[in-house]
């Protein structure tokens, strides 16, 4: 493993506050994060190591030293999503980097199987992660679950008014009614955040608040039913992140967005819903592009199908025959059948037909990114035609929300 460095330098460790600074300059390095980009989004000498230090009270950090040298790293926080109404712990990885004299030995390989054996144990059955390398993380066992769509509209292409009975108003960026009218979306949102303290801090880590402004939509109960995250520059509206609980929300934050037309030549966004948005535009014809966002890997499969809500339980019974390169326990048969109340039982016995697939694929399938047909058609997952069509039946029609970036 050491290839040419002495093997018992070598120590896997937790990285403690003691390692902030070295946590911080790995950081740093493997991402190219430079003085500028931290003074671009409004960070001091010394800024980001201290809002940094809850990270590593809060999060499990875990790396390779040589010596008393920070040389690869991982951390996982301790999260919580939504999925499909059932609230799941969830282990977020991020921070992963090996300097790249250390690579190809082997270093991040045995980070991730022990970082995945630490979720395991803290109950955490499902792990997100943004991708550095898609085909990498792939390999480990982790595939896409959301997409990003990226958007942009002239300001002839506005939306007219709509009539809404409710009125929107500018708040602070960190206003309880944003908080609550969040935590409201992702508990109704398949895939999304509950967003904690940390998770809110994170949100804003790297962009610069002084510049962004937030838009309420009240009812006409004068309860907070939507939100807009958004920034002004050059002629053009950026819309960060737009989130609310009904179609009169919708409406009411574009009609916001609809009277800055004196004042922009061009609106820009983000959206993180299964659906491209030109459909509910007036004008329909404007720029959209898709990107894959966050990719999942279910962590204990036999604990996250007991846990995961199905949808019409198939008539007959079938197993699942799963490869996974990284975890041994997620190999092997599960027997799937359903009692008389619909409950999942599970068994590690071969009950009806086969369904042929690696964790990678199981996972987005379950997620609900991409139907069982299409990874069928695709040959990421082999079985008769009838057990498809039960695993059809099972899966809600939802595909994740996910908005975040650590």
């Amino acid at each position: 493993m050491s290839r040419g460095y002495p093997a018992d330098h070598f120590t896997l460790q937790p990285v403690r506050l003691e390692h902030l600074e070295q946590f911080n300059e790995l950081l740093k390095y493997v991402f190219q994060v430079t003085s500028h980009d931290l003074q671009e989004v409004g960070y001091e000498k010394g800024e980001l190591i201290r809002a940094k230090r809850p990270i590593l009270r809060k999060a499990d950090v875990i790396g390779w030293f040589d010596r008393e040298k920070l040389i690869s790293q991982l951390a996982i926080y301790p999260c919580e999503v939504n999925i499909r109404g059932t609230i799941f712990a969830m282990g977020y990885l991020t921070g992963v980097g090996t300097y790249p004299e250390y690579a190809s030995m082997g270093l991040m390989s045995r980070l991730l199987k022990k970082g995945l054996e630490m979720m395991r144990a803290n109950g955490q059955w499902i792990s997100y992660l943004f991708p550095y390398s898609i085909p990498y993380y792939r390999r480990k066992g982790w595939e896409i679950i959301s997409d990003k769509m990226s958007f942009s509209l002239r300001d002839t292409q506005l939306p007219s008014k709509a009539e809404t009975k409710g009125f929107v108003k500018r708040q602070s960026l960190n206003h309880e009614d944003i908080i609550h009218t969040y935590d409201r979306f992702a508990r109704t949102t398949h895939g999304a955040l509950i967003r904690d303290d940390l998770a809110w801090e994170e949100y804003w880590r790297w962009e610069n608040e002084e510049e962004h402004f937030a838009a309420l939509y009240y009812n006409s109960d004068k309860e907070p039913t939507g939100c807009l995250f958004y920034r002004i520059a050059e002629d053009i509206f950026h819309i960060k992140e737009m989130f609310y609980l009904n179609q009169e929300a919708r409406k009411g934050l574009w009609n916001y967005i609809s009277a800055h037309f004196s004042m922009i030549e061009e609106v820009k966004g983000f959206s993180y819903k299964d659906e491209p948005i030109a459909f509910l535009l007036e004008d329909s014809e404007i720029t959209e592009t898709i990107q894959p966002y966050i990719m999942a890997r279910i962590v204990d499969l036999e604990k996250f199908l007991l846990a995961c809500p199905f949808a019409n339980p198939p008539v007959t019974d079938f197993h699942f025959v799963v490869e996974d390169s990284v975890l041994e326990w997620n190999r092997g048969v599960f027997g799937i059948s359903f009692d008389r109340n619909e409950n999942l039982c599970l068994s590690r016995e071969p009950l009806g037909q086969p369904v042929h697939t690696d964790i990678q694929t199981l996972t987005t399938m379950l997620m609900g990114y991409k139907r069982p047909s299409y990874l069928a058609s695709i040959e990421r997952l082999r079985t008769d035609p009838r057990t498809l069509r039960s695993l059809e039946q099972l899966i809600p029609q939802a595909a994740p929300y996910f908005s975040d970036y650590f």
